[in-house]
């Protein structure tokens, strides 16, 4: 035989019952209230600037005419960029790794002896290249400054 519902129970089963309705009668009256009369309610507009209107453009206004010679596209110019300068701080030669300090800035990069180009030890000024690796920005291209890469 089944337990009679408790009064809790059957105050949240009317609260649900009320929420119910009350989301059945808000979505009719959206349905009622929202319905476009025409397409031309739909329609929207962007005019000269790019901003979204409701009106269309006016048909009679004068359009400015553009001369495609006058168009000019060009891309920045590119300076190019300076040869990165730093000391070797650390290098294990059984390792095969090290680190270079920029002599610009306080910045420390990774290098890995494949890509050293001749022979170099601890505290050598050396001239290298970056690029992005794993962990961060790694020396490439890595030379004594004395001597130039090719």
């Amino acid at each position: 035989m089944a337990k009679p519902a408790t009064f809790g129970k059957r105050e949240n089963e009317k609260k649900k019952q009320a929420r119910r309705l009350e989301k059945q009668n808000r979505k009719e009256e959206r349905k009622q209230a929202g319905k476009a009369n025409s397409f031309d309610d739909m329609i929207a507009y962007v005019d000269e600037y790019g901003m979204i209107t409701s009106t269309p453009p006016d048909p009679d206004r004068e359009k400015e005419e553009i001369k495609q010679e006058e168009i000019s596209i060009s891309t920045a110019k590119q300076e190019e960029p300076d040869v990165l300068k730093g000391r070797v701080e650390h290098f294990n030669v059984e390792k095969g790794y090290g680190f270079i300090k920029d002599l610009a800035g306080t910045d420390k990069y990774f290098f890995h002896v494949n890509n050293v180009l001749t022979n170099i030890v601890e505290n050598d000024i050396v001239t290298f290249d970056l690029e992005q690796g794993k962990r961060g920005l790694n020396a490439i291209n890595i030379c004594p400054l004395n001597q130039v890469a090719v």
